[in-house]
């Protein structure tokens, strides 16, 4: 019984970074945020590089609360997309075709999304992690935590409900 001879790591490295980078490079805001997102196996880590047009108090000075806002949700959205590629490339769905930004699964649509802001956001690169709760055919749960230089030290959290797309999407 002759096996098919497995992929090398590299190839298969390559293809899921091209798949994360197609879900992040199709999104316009994300570029202009310049959130990029860090891969390591199936876990990311969203990161946003400091720059002068996300300050929203310039006496403090500290981040714009919306770009704090935006950063998690985009977190969320893109962590719960990879959930969904991620799965869709560990049970053999390989090939060109499979990871053109056509082919690619849908995001999700925002239901709902609540932020707390636990503290300024300092005028620095900050980071987020997202952990999905639960991730249905229907609806999901993610909750995101963001911090600045050390992980155990929130400048804030959300959480967020998401219509997932179908799979004929």
């Amino acid at each position: 019984m002759n096996r098919p001879r497995p992929e090398p790591v590299q190839v298969v490295r390559q293809r899921r970074d091209d798949a994360l980078n197609a879900l992040v490079e199709g999104v316009p805001y994300i570029r202009y945020l310049g959130i990029r997102f860090d891969r390591r196996g199936d876990e990311l880590t969203a990161v946003l590089p400091f720059d002068d047009k996300l300050i929203g108090n310039p006496a403090l000075p500290a981040l714009h609360g919306g770009v704090t806002a935006a950063f998690l949700e985009v977190t969320a959205i893109v962590v719960l997309s990879w959930t969904i590629a991620w799965e869709r490339m560990e049970n053999g769905h390989r090939g060109v075709d499979d990871w053109d930004p056509s082919h690619l699964p849908r995001m999700p649509k925002t239901i709902d999304f609540a932020t707390d802001y636990l503290r300024s956001g300092l005028p620095r690169d900050a980071y987020a992690r997202a952990s999905v709760n639960r991730s249905g055919r229907r609806y999901a749960s993610v909750h995101v935590e963001a911090w600045q230089d050390n992980r155990e030290r929130l400048y804030a959290q959300a959480t967020g409900h998401f219509l997932m797309p179908t799979p004929d999407e």
